[in-house]
C-alpha cells in the first residue's frame, strides 16, 4: 500500500467483528515501531500483546469504553523513561511522550496496512493496567489499542481541518510564503 493512503485511510475504529486477526500480523505491526526516532539511542518503549479474553474484558472496564471487549487482542504500550532521565534530566520525559508518539504512529500506519483495525485508547486507570498486567512499577502505560477487523464502515466524512489554517511560513501567524529567488 502506498505511504499516502495508508495515512488517509487511518482512523480510529471502535467495532469489531468476531474475526480473529493473525497474530503474527500484529507482531510485525509492533516490530514496525522500533523503527522510529529515539532518544540517546534508547528505545523505551515495551508492548503487551493481550489475547485472553477475560483480561481484555477487564482492561475495558479500567478504560470505561466498552467496545475494546469485542476486539480479540489488545496490545498495551507502556514506557520506561529512567535511561532518558540519566541522560537528559527532567526534559526526557518530554523526548519519552515524542518517541512514544512517533513509534505509535508506525505501529498504526502498520496496523492499516495489513488490512487491520483499532483504536488509539488514552483514558484508562492506569493503576489497575498496571497490577493486571504485572506491568513494573516504574514504568507508565502509554496507550491502549484493541485490534481486530472492523465490523462496519464509517460514512466517510473529510472532517480533517484545512492546511492553511495549520500552515505558516517564517512566523507564527503568517500565511504567505514569499517568493524565493534563486541565486545563481
Amino acid at each position: 500500500m502506498e505511504l499516502d493512503k495508508t495515512i488517509k485511510l487511518r482512523r480510529s475504529v471502535r467495532h469489531f467483528t468476531s474475526k480473529t486477526p493473525d497474530w503474527r500480523d500484529i507482531i510485525e505491526c509492533i516490530d514496525s515501531a522500533r523503527y522510529a526516532p529515539t532518544a540517546g539511542r534508547n528505545f523505551i518503549l515495551k508492548f503487551i500483546l493481550i489475547y485472553d479474553p477475560e483480561k481484555i474484558i477487564k482492561l475495558s472496564k479500567y478504560c470505561q469504553q466498552d467496545f475494546i471487549a469485542e476486539a480479540q487482542y489488545v496490545v498495551v504500550t507502556c514506557s520506561d523513561d529512567s535511561r532518558i532521565r540519566n541522560m537528559f534530566g527532567d526534559r526526557g520525559e518530554e523526548f519519552v511522550r515524542q518517541e512514544a508518539g512517533a513509534a505509535i504512529e508506525n505501529f498504526l500506519l502498520k496496523i492499516v496496512e495489513k488490512g487491520l483495525s483499532t483504536c488509539w485508547v488514552g483514558h484508562f486507570a492506569e493503576e489497575e493496567i498496571k497490577d493486571l498486567l504485572k506491568i513494573p512499577e516504574k514504568s507508565r502505560v502509554e496507550a491502549l489499542f484493541p485490534i481486530g477487523y472492523e465490523a462496519k464502515k464509517p460514512l466517510l466524512r473529510n472532517w480533517r481541518i484545512e492546511l492553511d489554517r495549520i500552515l505558516f511560513f517564517n512566523e507564527y501567524k503568517n500565511k504567505k510564503m514569499r517568493e524565493i529567488k534563486k541565486a545563481y
